[in-house]
């Protein structure tokens, strides 16, 4: 079953376009990375999923037309967006990050059972739950952010560039921790990255843009054996 369909979808910043007809599909259930260079279209391809530019062509969420709806009502369906830079409640604790994720929420008990397992994915947060958003590392606020998305229970995670700005161990913490969350929740995943090393640990298939348009599709498997893959992001 197809959870998220977009097909020649074109997005705009004032009049400037910067999507020139994207199409991809995900699977319920599955993972499909988005890689290409800086301002390729990747994090903008997510911005018209989440409804925060504007754009033209077919964004389908579980059958639903997507296009013309807030993002807030947007993430009432099930969509939750991880963005660039993190955006972590610098002010608020851990804890009080996590329980913003679930504002939506109303059941106490499923709210407290998720933030221990959120606690338990990433342990890094365990030490630090009454600590300010200010005070965590930057791969601890990455952290925060993930788990304060999935406290929103939601069935397609955005994931914008997970891995940018963190050393490289701490990068691969993280991509296990979300394989594991992939593993153990069903969660669908739209995956922007840059490192494709670790974006194909997470992803089944990918597409690959150029200055707003998709040049490469296929699974993980076809495109770690492309040569023009392989010179380009995957060091070979």
């Amino acid at each position: 079953m197809t959870l998220l369909e977009l097909a020649d979808v074109r997005a705009f910043y004032g009049r400037v376009q910067v999507l020139e007809g994207v199409s991809l599909t995900v699977p319920d259930g599955g993972a499909v990375g988005i890689l290409g260079a800086n301002g390729a279209g990747k994090t903008t391809t997510l911005r018209a999923v989440s409804g925060t530019v504007r754009s033209t062509g077919t964004i389908r969420f579980d059958g639903k037309e997507l296009r013309g709806l807030r993002p807030d009502q947007v993430a009432a369906l099930g969509i939750a967006h991880v963005p660039e830079g993190r955006g972590t409640l610098s002010d608020l604790t851990v804890r009080e990050n996590l329980r913003v994720g679930a504002y939506r929420r109303k059941d106490a008990k499923g709210i407290r059972t998720d933030i221990d397992y959120c606690l338990d994915l990433f342990p890094q947060l365990q030490d630090r739950v009454r600590s300010a958003g200010s005070a965590l590392s930057g791969g601890e606020q990455q952290m925060l952010a993930i788990a304060r998305a999935i406290m929103s229970k939601p069935r397609l995670l955005l994931l914008d560039e997970a891995s940018l700005g963190l050393a490289p161990s701490t990068a691969k913490a993280v991509y296990q921790a979300i394989g594991r969350l992939r593993s153990e929740s069903g969660i669908a995943m739209v995956v922007v990255e840059q490192n494709a090393n670790l974006a194909f640990t997470l992803v089944d298939s990918a597409i690959v843009l150029e200055t707003g348009r998709s040049v490469l599709t296929g699974s993980t498997a076809e495109l770690k054996g492309m040569d023009e893959i392989r010179r380009a992001y995957l060091g070979g």
